[in-house]
């Protein structure tokens, strides 16, 4: 096929993407108490989840874990049509988070026809193993991280003469960036799965290098969150339990490629 075959073939796949975004979006728009209020100020509230942990722990641990709930907030709009931007972006990111998973499937309808068998086997589950990550990930930022970062970013003064009138753009790009981040840190197994298929990667060098990875890994743990050592903790644990599972699939990629080479060789 030529470039604008290709371009024709893929021009109904984003159309439907498109359809489906759209059709979420306006879904999204239509349920704005519950999607402002709800989920986007959500980790501002004395009752979500990880503030009512976080109280539960300093009640009975020596850690200052109240200092790490948000404390409350002013959020202000500085232009005529903010609020209404404001209600447009997180409909559009809404419908761009629940339509994830479609807009996936879309794009391996378009790659499959020029993959060859065993290429379709490694990869008939390609959809469901990134749209998990992508939202195990989605939620540990949401939930863990996003509270954290405003918590510690919210109550840090340079000066007691300086009030904080927050930007409720701010706010939002706050808790996008970083629930997103951490969406995309949650890729890590499926990256050395492709990785390992393509002989770059094996379990052996990921075991030798795992100390090196524990540093990298404190280090984009202190990044990402508040610089305490409780948050960092919190944040350290599941990236190197993610670094762990990566070197299982590591080995169970290799052994399963080393038992379909035998099968090759023998046939």
């Amino acid at each position: 096929m030529s470039f604008g075959e290709h371009l024709d073939a893929l021009r109904p796949h984003l159309m439907r993407g498109a359809g489906a975004i759209l059709l979420l979006a306006v879904a999204a728009f239509l349920c704005k108490e519950w999607l402002i209020d709800g989920v986007l100020f959500g980790p501002l509230r004395s009752d979500f989840p990880t503030n009512r942990l976080l109280a539960w722990l300093g009640a009975w641990s020596p850690v200052d874990a109240a200092n790490l709930r948000p404390a409350e907030l002013q959020l202000i709009n500085t232009t005529v049509a903010g609020q209404f931007n404001l209600h447009l972006s997180v409909s559009f990111a809404t419908a761009c988070t629940i339509g994830f998973p479609y807009l996936l499937w879309e794009l391996w309808r378009f790659v499959r026809p020029a993959l060859t068998a065993g290429e379709l086997r490694a990869c008939r589950r390609f959809v469901g193993y990134v749209s998990a990550g992508f939202f195990v990930g989605l939620a540990f930022g949401y939930l863990l991280i996003a509270p954290l970062s405003i918590a510690f970013l919210t109550q840090y003064r340079v000066s007691e003469m300086v009030t904080n009138l927050i930007d409720i753009h701010s706010y939002l790009a706050t808790v996008l960036h970083v629930s997103l981040a951490c969406a995309i840190v949650f890729q890590l197994p499926l990256l050395v799965w492709f990785l390992t298929r393509m002989g770059l990667f094996t379990a052996g060098w990921l075991r030798r290098y795992r100390r090196h990875a524990v540093v990298v890994l404190s280090v984009l743990s202190a990044i990402i969150t508040p610089p305490d050592a409780f948050s960092m903790i919190l944040v350290l644990l599941p990236l190197y339990g993610l670094y762990e599972a990566s070197i299982r699939i590591a080995e169970r990629t290799a052994h399963r490629k080393g038992e379909s080479g035998s099968r090759d060789i023998t046939q």
